[in-house]
């Protein structure tokens, strides 16, 4: 298999990434690889409203597999079949992911490339094949979902201890609160003392989480450390 693409977004690392697409919304964009910059390609894709994304998890690779894992929705301490989860540690480390298509949008040294709305793949993220996401076959909304019957609903409260700076985009900063606000932590950490460091969009973000109420810190650009 060839990749494609890669994605562009706000998550420099794997902390913090939204553990399912559609969940935290914000822009992504889709770079083609040079081989596969061909507008006549993307023909007929922006009669789709959502797509869906076969990619890698390139920062996830182990040289052995396990048969079975800790769903992080399970809070870590109950291990499940790989194949009934959507780990990342699999035989092949391959993720599925349906994101919302904004638009097509030409870039001066890329071409055309993708806008996407809530994707959960980390910056850099190489993308193996796309294809348009159709409802009649793809929607199943009274199927049974295991242990995941329902989106988390517990948000965390989440406030600034200093304006955030100008360098970070209000729609970046609107980002920022959704994702802080799904709780990025593992399941298992609830220790109110300590400074969580998270990267984001070129910055560093620390915050804490007392019961449902997390304050960020501070918010430094790369360029300060």
């Amino acid at each position: 298999m060839q990749t494609i693409a890669h994605i562009e977004n706000c998550y420099d690392t794997k902390f913090g990434v939204p553990r399912q697409s559609g969940i935290v919304a914000g822009e992504s964009r889709i770079v083609f690889e040079p081989e596969y910059r061909v507008a006549e390609a993307l023909r007929g894709i922006e009669d789709f409203d959502y797509l869906w994304l076969v990619w890698l998890f390139s920062e996830a690779q182990r040289e052995k597999w396990s048969p079975t894992v800790r769903p992080p929705r399970l809070g870590g301490n109950q291990r499940m079949g790989v194949f009934a989860t959507r780990s990342p540690f699999r035989p092949n480390n391959i993720g599925l992911s349906s994101v919302r298509l904004l638009r097509v949008e030409h870039h001066p040294k890329y071409g055309e490339t993708l806008i996407v709305d809530s994707a959960d793949l980390m910056n850099g993220t190489p993308i193996l094949d796309i294809k348009p996401y159709i409802p009649y076959t793809d929607s199943h909304p009274d199927a049974r979902s295991g242990f995941a019957p329902e989106p988390a609903n517990h948000l965390l409260n989440v406030t600034f201890r200093n304006t955030p700076p100008a360098s970070l985009e209000p729609r970046l900063v609107e980002t920022l609160i959704d994702t802080l606000a799904h709780d990025p932590r593992p399941q298992y950490h609830n220790n109110p003392d300590r400074v969580y460091c998270m990267p984001f969009a070129k910055h560093e973000v620390r915050f804490t989480v007392n019961d449902s109420n997390l304050e960020i810190i501070t918010i430094d650009t790369e360029s300060t450390k």
